[in-house]
């Protein structure tokens, strides 16, 4: 089993990883701009139509409750599809256009340290001790050596800032969800955030005029599909399994794994050069997640 779990906790890292390479292969750069490059959240929104229809049968399949009842539990779905769908992938998305799969993989891969600093702020009995604000300090410091602003042109960090504001967006969508706990499967909760958080997405992309020529081209079309199928419905359907067999704990790993992935995926596809900023920056978010998590990964490392 232990080796199952490792197994599947790599497929999901490299399932996770790789889906910013086929982003970035969907969208382009500026300068040499790819089928979806200016529709980015149109490109977001299919790829949750079909993911989300999926996840919305196995959850008629899986569980004993396919849709939320009462206020609570559609509250839950709404900030779900707000947060973590709409907003998450929106900016990410947009951001992305500008910026490498390995830069935008090591800024999402700080979710887990904005997490717990919202969790913080929203929880009074809880406070983070000087350790654990140096480790959130660690992780901003992190977003710096990646971005390397120039006061004197701002615009040109534009792209990973979008980005920045997309795993904050992950974060304070995760732990509000966290805060509403509710009786519903969170296969259900998935299912229909997924699919609310398209609807807000297409409803976005309306309104910034976005639109594309022609039927995709094969490179789009199979990106679309990786995207919904594997690291959206399977990425997830996986992610639910180590979660409950491994805890919040050790699933949080993944997002510094990942980028390992993304790097290699974006080099073997698109020759995307890693450069030390990025690694360097990697280190540094990572360092501050090890701060804030000691305790809860001292306490895995004794139960393991």
């Amino acid at each position: 089993m232990r080796y199952r779990n490792l197994l599947l906790f790599c497929l999901l890292a490299a399932l996770w990883g790789s889906a910013f390479m086929a982003i970035k292969a969907g969208l382009g750069t500026p300068s040499t701009p790819a089928y979806f490059y200016e529709a980015p959240v149109l490109f977001a929104a299919v790829r949750f139509d079909v993911a989300g229809l999926v996840m919305l049968g196995y959850g008629v399949w899986a569980t004993d409750r396919w849709r939320p009842r009462g206020r609570r539990e559609w509250l839950l779905v709404a900030v779900g599809a707000v947060f973590i769908i709409a907003g998450y992938h929106a900016l990410l998305f947009v951001g992305e256009r500008g910026t490498t799969s390995a830069v935008a993989a090591v800024m999402v891969s700080l979710s887990p340290v904005l997490t717990t600093g919202f969790a913080r702020a929203f929880l009074p009995d809880e406070r983070l001790t000087l350790l654990g604000l140096v480790g959130l300090a660690l992780g901003l410091c992190g977003v710096v050596l990646l971005t390397q602003p120039d006061p004197d042109n701002l615009a040109a960090s534009r792209f990973e800032a979008l980005v920045f504001c997309a795993a904050l967006s992950f974060a304070f969508g995760s732990v509000v969800t966290q805060r509403l706990e509710t009786a519903l499967p969170i296969e259900t909760m998935e299912a229909w955030a997924m699919l609310g958080g398209a609807a807000l997405m297409h409803g976005l992309s309306a309104g910034l005029g976005e639109s594309v020529d022609g039927a995709p081209p094969p490179t789009a079309t199979a990106a679309l599909a990786y995207l919904a199928l594997a690291a959206s419905a399977g990425g997830f359907l996986i992610y639910f399994t180590l979660l409950d067999r491994l805890g919040p704990i050790e699933i949080n790993l993944v997002s510094y794994v990942a980028p390992v992935f993304a790097a290699v995926a974006g080099f073997l596809f698109l020759g995307e050069r890693i450069g030390p900023p990025t690694v360097a920056g990697f280190l540094v978010i990572l360092a501050g997640f090890v701060l804030i998590k000691r305790r809860a990964l001292r306490a895995e490392l004794a139960g393991g």
